[in-house]
């Protein structure tokens, strides 16, 4: 059965791809797409060590005092690179089925912000993708 490849760049956006993570995990549920929707994240560092923020003792002891401060800090970019890359492995029978996923996928948020890439059996990617796709935990 011939696989469809689907790649997306979240760049370091870690918040939008643990979206993209949970909508695929609903979907499976809902849809029964166990084991016809498969995929795997691929994180890549840059090299750049991410700085985290300092706090001083004041400020220490004054978000002890109030619990969770809102005003605080917001959590630090990732200094990862975050990319999905989603396999549908539809039977034969099932074309109308897995055309329906190819088109609806990418049009969904958070996908749509993520430059998707669809790959099919031919393209010039596509031996690679699967490769990669392999190799990936």
């Amino acid at each position: 059965m011939p696989h469809i490849y689907m790649q997306f760049d979240f760049g370091r956006d870690e918040e939008k791809a643990q979206l993209a993570r949970h909508k695929l995990e609903v979907w499976k549920q809902a849809f029964r797409l166990d084991k016809k929707l498969l995929y795997k994240f691929e994180r890549a560092t840059d090299g750049e060590p991410v700085e985290e923020p300092v706090a001083t003792k004041s400020e220490k002891s004054k978000a002890k005092s109030k619990g969770k401060a809102k005003d605080g800090p917001e959590a630090p970019k990732s200094s990862e690179t975050v990319k999905l890359l989603l396999r549908l492995g539809f039977s034969n029978h099932e074309k109308l089925s897995e055309q329906r996923w190819v088109d609806r996928i990418p049009t969904e948020e958070p996908f749509l912000a993520a430059s998707p890439r669809v790959l099919k059996p031919g393209d010039a990617q596509f031996a690679d993708t699967e490769k990669q796709f392999e190799d990936l935990n």
